[in-house]
């Protein structure tokens, strides 16, 4: 019950034990709601908890053909003994091989095709998958589909027995502060009940690349994955999937997908047997105050262009790098990671609207939307996951003073070192000053500086003329495009005033 602390008009009555309710004059005034939160999960919980599953997956066991030959020792050495022994008891007759084995948790979506939904990880690798039902019958489960991206694997069972089934509520409609239940199979105790309320949402702790979890204070462990959260409906709202933890224990802070990311991606394994996502073909980045203001764009918001695949979706429709999508098929793009889940849940092949920021005016364009799946099959999307360079190169350099850093030529020694391909034309730095804008900023030697201020630059002159001149022009930063071993990124500098 939401209650605003207005004590000059309200008028609260406290019962016997302590708990607080609003009186009938005050409920119309605040407009509580007309269903109050129960005193008991009891009929909830009991109407649920045949729904939910326990999941045990095995892995290949590692046998004594798994281990090397025994290591040859001079004639009476000690280990000598010691090696036979061992071996002997990793044969035949002796101690067996135990395969390891993780334990989850599941909700059965649909009774009559017997589908189990729950985390790809409980699942993943796993040689042999056995569901437990909630009167302890134990079946052989099939993984019929998975999605690593957002952690979902969906199982199928055959049985003759009647099963019960819950389906997806619209987790949009939660609000911070509604209660919730978990069910799971927490430490292998199945069937365990947990009550607690929306504590946030839309939390990215960096699982994936679509993070947008329901965090909880309900009591969620180890063997909890994979198992629903509940609204006071009885409908699944959240998949629950991890929690923080510095003692490996519940401490409060738990985690679920919320269901209107997992519906679709739910219904796309049971349609194709796996995902079809939506592509635009881009690169994106984070728009930050700096950025936004060395774009002339008023309020921080959006996703910033980095980069553009050749021939993609993107390029196709004149979607430039350093434009800022703003808008999606008519929906605001606040930060830049909404932009790649409304992406993802766009059919394919279907025309898009986006609004975008460009040159200090906004535009429109439509966007054919490909396949993302389609686009890693044939390698169009590129890895992202270079070493950073951290030898300084030679030659000569110019030291830029006023961001903190130092740039250079780009020789052939260069590009072999720092694996910068010939297509790619700039400056390099050759030094960051530690402390300074530049290297909070991320910069390190190595980092080919393609263009400031929207501008080329080919030579470490042409780059420090353009940074002293919007210093004269008062401008507060100034906007790089940064080339590190094929990942373009924008990195806006604050501007170091002079004393």
């Amino acid at each position: 019950m939401n209650m605003r602390r207005q004590f000059a008009t309200a008028f609260m009555v406290m019962s016997l034990t302590g708990a607080f309710f609003l009186s009938p004059a005050a409920q119309a005034q605040f407009g509580a709601p007309a269903q109050s939160t129960p005193a008991s999960f009891a009929d909830l919980s009991e109407e649920l908890l045949p729904s939910v599953v326990n999941i045990s997956s095995t892995h290949k066991a590692i046998g004594p053909e798994d281990f090397p030959d025994m290591p040859h020792f001079p004639p009476g050495s000690p280990f000598e003994d010691f090696f036979e022994e061992f071996m002997e008891q990793r044969g035949e007759g002796g101690m067996p091989a135990t395969p390891p084995a993780s334990l989850g948790s599941g909700f059965i979506l649909d009774a009559d095709q017997g589908l189990i939904v729950t985390n790809n990880h409980v699942v993943k690798d796993a040689d042999e998958v056995r569901v437990t039902l909630h009167d302890d019958t134990s079946l052989p489960a099939e993984i019929i589909a998975r999605d690593d991206k957002i952690d979902l694997a969906l199982l199928k069972v055959k049985t003759d027995k009647k099963l019960t089934a819950v389906k997806f509520g619209d987790s949009e409609k939660l609000r911070v502060g509604d209660w919730i239940l978990a069910i799971g199979n927490p430490f292998g105790l199945g069937g365990t009940v947990t009550a607690g309320i929306v504590s946030a949402q839309q939390r990215d702790i960096n699982a994936g690349p679509y993070d947008d979890f329901i965090q909880t204070d309900a009591s969620i462990n180890r063997g909890n994955s994979g198992g629903p959260m509940f609204n006071l409906d009885g409908e699944v709202i959240g998949i629950n999937t991890a929690i923080f933890s510095p003692s490996g224990g519940s401490v409060g802070i738990g985690f679920a997908i919320p269901s209107a990311l997992a519906k679709p991606v739910i219904d796309q394994l049971i349609k194709y047997g796996r995902t079809r996502r939506g592509w635009l073909g881009v690169r994106i980045q984070a728009v930050t105050d700096d950025i936004a203001e060395s774009f002339g764009l008023k309020e921080t918001q959006g996703a910033l262009i980095a980069s553009v695949t050749h021939t993609g979706p993107a390029e196709v429709a004149g979607i430039k790098p350093g434009d800022i999508v703003v808008k999606f098929n008519g929906k605001p793009i606040k930060e830049m990671r909404e932009l790649p889940r409304l992406v993802a849940e766009t059919d394919i092949d279907s025309e898009a609207t986006i609004e975008f920021w460009r040159d200090g005016q906004m535009k429109t364009a439509k966007i054919k939307v490909g396949e993302l799946e389609k686009a890693e099959d044939e390698g169009l999307i590129a890895s992202s996951d270079a070493e950073e360079g951290t030898e300084s190169p030679g030659g000569e350099s110019t030291a830029i003073e006023s961001v903190g850093l130092s740039l250079g030529g780009i020789s052939a020694q260069d590009r072999e070192a720092y694996n910068i391909t010939d297509d790619v034309q700039g400056v390099m730095v050759t030094e960051t000053v530690p402390g300074s804008e530049a290297a909070e900023k991320g910069l390190s030697v190595g980092d080919v500086v393609v263009e400031i201020n929207q501008q080329p630059v080919s030579s470490p002159a042409a780059a420090k003329e353009i940074i002293a001149k919007a210093a004269q022009a008062g401008r507060n930063s100034v906007l790089l495009l940064v080339n590190r071993e094929g990942d373009v990124r924008f990195v806006a500098l604050r501007l170091k005033k002079e004393p």
